[in-house]
C-alpha cells in the first residue's frame, strides 16, 4: 500500500471485518435454528460486542497495517489470534452481564468459526491479489540503497527474487567512494551516485519512498549524516545492518527486557515456531516404534546370536546447544576397546563389523533405535546428524560453522544425508560439504522442508554407497 491508499485500505478492512462478524452470526443462526425462530436479544448483544471489539482490538494486533514484504503465514496467525481474543473478551462480557445462559453454545461456535474463516480468508485473498499486482510492477514503493557495492548487490538480489513485496530499487549510493560525480557507474542496471547532495536531490525530485541504509554497525557517523540530511523529508529511512561477517545465521531483531536486540549467533527459531516440528517428532517416533517393534525383536535376536555383547550401542553425543545425551544404535560391530580420546570410523571391509552389522549399516537399520531418542526429546526426526564428541573436537576448528549445527536438535536423517553425505568422513573437504548442507537446512528450515526430507529418506535415503 502506498501512503495515499493505505487509509482507504484500513477503512475498507474495518468495514469488511464488521460485516463478516454480522454475517457469521446470521449464517450460524440459520444453521442452528429453524426458520420461524427469531433472532434473540442476547445474540444481537454478542454480535454487537464482537463488532465493537474488532474495531478496538484488531488495530493493536497490527491487523490493519501494511503487509508489504512480510510473510503471509505469521500475519494470518496474528489475525487469528486477534479474533480469538475478541471472542474470549466477548464471552467474558456476556458472563459479566449474566447473559450466557441464553446463548446457544452451538450457535456461538458456528458464528465464531464462520466469522473467523471469512475474516482470515478475505485477508489471504487480498494479500494474494496484491502480490499478483506487485509482480507486474504496480503498487510498488521506490527504494534507494545506501552502502558498499557488495552488500548492495545482496539486497538487490533479494528484491529481484521477491517481486511480490512491491519494492522497486531506483539507485544506489556507494559509500566506499564518496566525492563529486553522479551517474558514472552502474550497478545491476541502476545508477550509482557518490555525491550526497546529488543523491538527496534525486530522492526528492523523484519522490523516492524509502532509503535503505545498508551499512555495517560501525558506520554510525554515516548513518547520522543520512538521517540528518533527510530529517525534513517524508521518506522512510530503514537501517539494514551489514553483519554478514559476524555469523552464519540470518539475523533477527528480538525484544530483550524491552530493548531491541540483534541476534548475531543464537538459537534461530523461537519455541512457538518449533511446535509443529516437536509434535511431528513425537507422533512420528511413537508410530515408528510401534510399527517397527517386530523388526526390533528380529534384529535384537540376530545381534545376540551372531556376536557376543549388548544389543544396543550407546555413545555420548551433543544435542541442541551442546547438551550431551546418550544416543542409541543397534550394535553392528564386535565389542572392542578404543584408546581414550580416539574414535576409529568404520571403513569398507572393516573386520570389526559383523555380517549382520554390515547389512544393518548399508540399510541404516542400525539407526532405528534413535526413535527412542526422538521420543525422549533428545533428537529430531530431521536435523543435522550428531557426530562423536571426538570428531566434534577435531573438526570444530577446521570447518567454519561446524558447531552452528548444534543450534537445533540433531536428527536421524537430514538434508546432507539425502544428498549423499552419509557414512565416514575421512577428509576435511567431505565434512565441509556436509556442514554446508546442514547450515543450508537450518537457514531455510520449515515444517514442509522436514516433510520433504522424510519422504526422500523413505524412498531413496536408507541405502547408500557411502554407508558401510
Amino acid at each position: 500500500m502506498t501512503g495515499v491508499d493505505l487509509p482507504m485500505f484500513r477503512a475498507i478492512s474495518r468495514c469488511l471485518d464488521v460485516l463478516f462478524v454480522i454475517a457469521g452470526g446470521l449464517l450460524a443462526h440459520s444453521m442452528r435454528f429453524p426458520a420461524p425462530i427469531p433472532f434473540g436479544d442476547t445474540q444481537r448483544l454478542l454480535i454487537a460486542f464482537n463488532c465493537v471489539l474488532v474495531l478496538l482490538l484488531f488495530p493493536g494486533f497490527g491487523a490493519y497495517e501494511t503487509w508489504r514484504g512480510k510473510a503471509l503465514a505469521p500475519v494470518l496467525a496474528r489475525i487469528a489470534a486477534a479474533w480469538v481474543v475478541v471472542v474470549a473478551t466477548s464471552l467474558v462480557l456476556a458472563f459479566t452481564l449474566h447473559r450466557t445462559d441464553a446463548v446457544s453454545r452451538l450457535w456461538f461456535g458456528y458464528s465464531t468459526l464462520i466469522s473467523g474463516a471469512l475474516i482470515i480468508a478475505t485477508r489471504c485473498i487480498m494479500q494474494l491479489v496484491l502480490r499478483f499486482v506487485r509482480r507486474r510492477g504496480m503498487n510498488a514503493r521506490t527504494v534507494a540503497i545506501v552502502g558498499a557495492p557488495g552488500f548492495a548487490r545482496t539486497l538487490l538480489a533479494h528484491l529481484e527474487h521477491a517481486p511480490q513485496a512491491g519494492f522497486k530499487p531506483v539507485c544506489v549510493f556507494d559509500t566506499s567512494v564518496e566525492g563529486p560525480g553522479a551517474y558514472g557507474a552502474r550497478l545491476a542496471r541502476l545508477p550509482v551516485l557518490t555525491d550526497l547532495k546529488a543523491f538527496a536531490t534525486k530522492v526528492r525530485d523523484e519522490r523516492v519512498n524509502e532509503v535503505w541504509l545498508a551499512l555495517p554497525l560501525s558506520e554510525e557517523h554515516t548513518i547520522y549524516r543520512f538521517t540528518r540530511t533527510f530529517r525534513h523529508d517524508f521518506v522512510n529511512l530503514r537501517f539494514i545492518p551489514d553483519v554478514r561477517s559476524l555469523s552464519l545465521f540470518n539475523h533477527a531483531i528480538v525484544d530483550v527486557v524491552g530493548l531491541p536486540t540483534l541476534n548475531l549467533s543464537a538459537t534461530p527459531f523461537s519455541p512457538p515456531q518449533m511446535w509443529p516440528k516437536l509434535m511431528f517428532d513425537r507422533l512420528f517416533a511413537a508410530l515408528a516404534l510401534f510399527a517397527l517393534a517386530p523388526l526390533f525383536v528380529v534384529l535384537a535376536v540376530g545381534i545376540k546370536l551372531t556376536s557376543p555383547g549388548p544389543v544396543f550401542f550407546r555413545q555420548i553425543r551433543k544435542g541442541v546447544d551442546g547438551q550431551p545425551f546418550r544416543i542409541y544404535k543397534f550394535r553392528s560391530m564386535t565389542v572392542h576397546k578404543e584408546q581414550a580420546g580416539q574414535i576409529t570410523q568404520a571403513t569398507r571391509n572393516d573386520s570389526r563389523v559383523t555380517k549382520l552389522g554390515s547389512f544393518m549399516r548399508r540399510t541404516s537399520l542400525d539407526e532405528l533405535p534413535q526413535f527412542l531418542n526422538v521420543l525422549l526429546g533428545q533428537m529430531s526426526v530431521v536435523g543435522p546428524r550428531p557426530h562423536a564428541i571426538e570428531h566434534d573436537d577435531l573438526y570444530k576448528d577446521q570447518v567454519y560453522g561446524y558447531m552452528h549445527r548444534y543450534r537445533i536438535k540433531p536428527g536421524i536423517t537430514g538434508w546432507a544425508q539425502v544428498n549423499g553425505y552419509r557414512g565416514a568422513t575421512t577428509k576435511v573437504e567431505k565434512m565441509e560439504a556436509r556442514v554446508k548442507f546442514d547450515l543450508f537446512y537450518i537457514q531455510n528450515w520449515s515444517f514442509w522442508f522436514d516433510v520433504k526430507i522424510v519422504f526422500i529418506t523413505i524412498f531413496k535415503g536408507f541405502v547408500g554407497r557411502n554407508a558401510f
